[in-house]
């Protein structure tokens, strides 16, 4: 007894291909975009320092903490203007790969009062 092959559209750029997809590819954990109001180490390793306060005012690409890892001290910065909601972490601790080290909150700025006035 044959068993039917069934074929899947796939996309990649714009372009449609008709293949087979395994079951590991179909049972995947699908993609979703990193978080941008989230520090994250990047890396395993030692906190140094923390350079801001819960509550401080923030620009994107500000110095948040530092982070020491394979004898490196790694300056991680903020990705979005904003407010620090929660820090979770202190200057002497170990944290892991992906650990949540600080969480922030977007602040609407003048530009963004100016612009639903109009």
């Amino acid at each position: 007894m044959e068993e039917k092959e069934e074929y899947k559209t796939l996309n990649i750029n714009s372009t449609l291909y008709k293949t087979r997809l395994s079951k590991k590819f179909e049972n995947r954990k699908p993609f979703k975009p990193a978080d941008p109001c989230l520090v994250r180490s990047f890396i395993p390793g030692t906190v140094v320092d923390v350079l801001v306060k819960e509550g401080s005012e923030l620009k994107h690409g500000d110095v948040v903490i530092i982070l020491d890892a394979m004898k490196m001290q790694n300056r991680l910065k903020t990705h979005v203007d904003g407010r620090v909601k929660r820090i979770n972490v202190k200057s002497g601790d170990r944290v892991t790969k992906g650990a949540v080290l600080l969480e922030m909150e977007r602040v609407a700025g003048p530009e963004a009062e100016d612009s639903e006035e109009s």
